[in-house]
C-alpha cells in the first residue's frame, strides 16, 4: 500500500477538544472486529458514521484457517458490510483505501483522491504478516490474514498431494508430502492440526499411488513452548496432542532460511537441520498496518517494535484527542506489565469503550476510565482437541473444544453464517470430510503439475 505522509504540527489535547457540531461525523477506517463493533455501538447515537474499508465485507479471521484447509468456504466466514449495517440509518460504508491523514484539516484522503472530513477518527486497520526482515520469504511461505491468503494456502496444500501422486522418485515424493508450519501460536497450531487430520483421515482413500499418512507435518517455533500466551501446562498439553496427531513439534528452533525447496532450522543446541519441502506456511509474526506511522508525526517513540501505535489511556493518540486507534494497531500499555494482546475480544472491548467516550464527549462529560476484562483464551488443535484458559479454570480435550465451537459460532456475524458453519461442522465431525477441497489458484512453482521425465 502506498502511503503519503502529511506533515502536520502535533496537537495538544486542548486544541483538539474544541466544540463539536450538533451531529458529529465519526469516520472509522477498517471494517474488522474493532471497526464494525464500534459502528454497531453507535447505532442509536445522534452522529453520522462512515466506515471505510478496502474490502466490502467483514471477515471472521479466527476461522480463516478452516478456509485454508478446505473445511469452510470463504462466504461462510464473511458478511457484506453493507448488509450488516443496513438497518443503521446513521451509517454508510465506503469502499476505498485511506492513504493520507491530515489532522490539521481533520480529514482523510482516499487512493482515488476523495477527501472526507471527520470530527472523530478511529483507525482500526489491524495487522499484516511480519517476516522479520526477510520480505522474499513472503512468496515462499504465505501467511494467513486474508481470503486470498487462505485460498493460496489451500491450493498449495492440496496441489502438493496431486503432484506427489504423479511423482515416481521417492525422495522427491517425500519432499512434496512434507509440510512445515513456522510459528507455534494459535494459528500455527490450528494449521498443523488441520493438516494432520486431512492427511490421516480426509484423504485416506482418495489416492492410488501415494499413502497420505506418509505425510510429515512439522511445526517450528523459536520459543520454549507452543501457545506461548497460554500457561505452561496448556502449552505442554497442546504439544502432546499435536504429537499424538503425528506432528513433529520443534520448539526452541528458529527458521533461519526459507527457499523454494526447503527450510533451514537452527535448534536450541546450535545444530541446524535442512527440511526438504515445497509447502511452508507462515504463522510466526505480525506487523501493524502502515497507517499507524501516518499518525505519529515521525515520533518513533509512539510506535512499538511491531509498528503499533502507543495510545493514551483513553485509546486516543497522545497528541490528538479526536483520533483513536483500536485493535491490532493499538499498543495499549496502561493495564499490566504487557500491552493488551492483539485478539478480537480486545478490539471489540476497545470499540465499545470508544463509543462510550464519543457519547460522553457529545454530552460534554469527561472520558470514562477503561479497563479490559479478560474473559479467557481458547485455541483448537483438532477434532475434539483444544485448550482453554479462563484464569480460574483450565481445560483441555473435548470440553475445551466444545466451548471453542460454541464461542466461535456465536461470534460469527449473521444467523445464516452460524447455521451454515454449524451444519458443516456437524457433517465434518461425523464424516471427517472437508467439502471445500478445491484448487482454485495457479501456483507459478508447480509447472502446471507436470513432473519432469
Amino acid at each position: 500500500m502506498t502511503i503519503t505522509m502529511t506533515a502536520t504540527r502535533p496537537y495538544s489535547a486542548t486544541e483538539t477538544s474544541g466544540p463539536l457540531p450538533a451531529r458529529p461525523h465519526v469516520v472509522i477506517v477498517g471494517g474488522g472486529f474493532g471497526g464494525l463493533y464500534l459502528a454497531k455501538a453507535l447505532k442509536r447515537v445522534k452522529c453520522d458514521v462512515t466506515i471505510i474499508d478496502r474490502r466490502n465485507f467483514h471477515l471472521f479471521q479466527p476461522l480463516l484457517y478452516q478456509v485454508a484447509t478446505g473445511g469452510l468456504a470463504p462466504g461462510d466466514i464473511a458478511s457484506p458490510l453493507r448488509a450488516i449495517v443496513r438497518r443503521q440509518r446513521n451509517t454508510r460504508v465506503l469502499l476505498g483505501e485511506v492513504t493520507t491523514v491530515d489532522r490539521e484539516k481533520r480529514s482523510v484522503s482516499l487512493a482515488d483522491g476523495e477527501e472526507i472530513t471527520y470530527d472523530f477518527l478511529v483507525i482500526a486497520t489491524g495487522a499484516s504478516h511480519d517476516y522479520f526482515g526477510n520480505p522474499d520469504w513472503e512468496s515462499l511461505a504465505p501467511g494467513l490474514k486474508t481470503v486470498e491468503d487462505a485460498l493460496t494456502i489451500r491450493s498449495r496444500f492440496y496441489r502438493a498431494f496431486e503432484k506427489a501422486e504423479r511423482e515416481a522418485n521417492s525422495v522427491r515424493r517425500r519432499q512434496l508430502m512434507t509440510f512445515v508450519v513456522v510459528g507455534g501460536g494459535p494459528t500455527g497450531v490450528e494449521l498443523a492440526g488441520a493438516i494432520s487430520e486431512i492427511a490421516f483421515n480426509t484423504l485416506l482413500q482418495d489416492f492410488r499411488t501415494i499413502n497420505p499418512t506418509e505425510a510429515r507435518i512439522v511445526l517450528v517455533d523459536s520459543g520454549p513452548q507452543v501457545l506461548a500466551a497460554f500457561p505452561e501446562s496448556l502449552g505442554a498439553a497442546a504439544k502432546r496432542a499435536l504429537e499424538r496427531m503425528h506432528v513433529d513439534v520443534l520448539t526452541g528452533s528458529l527458521a533461519t532460511d526459507i527457499s523454494s525447496d526447503g527450510v533451514t532450522v537452527r535448534h536450541r543446541d546450535g545444530s541446524t537441520e535442512q527440511i526438504a519441502t515445497e509447502t511452508v506456511l507462515w504463522a510466526a509474526g505480525v506487523k501493524a498496518s502502515p497507517l499507524g506511522a501516518l499518525l505519529v508525526d515521525g515520533r518513533d517513540d509512539l510506535l512499538d517494535a511491531s509498528g503499533r501505535v502507543r495510545v493514551a489511556a483513553n485509546c486516543a493518540l497522545p497528541h490528538d484527542e479526536r483520533v483513536f486507534v483500536i485493535g491490532d494497531l493499538a499498543s495499549y500499555e496502561h493495564q499490566g506489565s504487557e500491552p493488551l494482546p492483539g485478539v478480537a475480544p480486545v478490539a471489540m472491548s476497545q470499540a465499545a469503550y470508544v463509543a462510550k467516550v464519543i457519547r460522553h464527549r457529545m454530552a460534554d462529560k469527561p472520558d470514562p476510565a477503561y479497563r479490559y476484562f479478560n474473559k479467557g483464551a481458547l485455541a483448537t488443535i483438532g477434532r475434539s482437541r483444544a485448550v482453554a484458559d479462563f484464569g480460574w479454570l483450565r481445560l483441555t480435550g473435548f470440553p475445551a473444544w466444545f466451548i471453542w465451537v460454541f464461542v466461535h459460532l456465536m461470534s460469527l456475524v449473521g444467523f445464516q453464517n452460524r447455521l451454515v458453519v454449524f451444519v458443516q461442522w456437524v457433517w465434518g465431525y461425523i464424516t471427517q470430510d472437508r467439502g471445500n477441497r478445491l484448487i482454485t489458484q495457479r501456483d507459478g512453482t508447480d509447472h502446471d503439475l507436470r513432473v519432469p521425465a
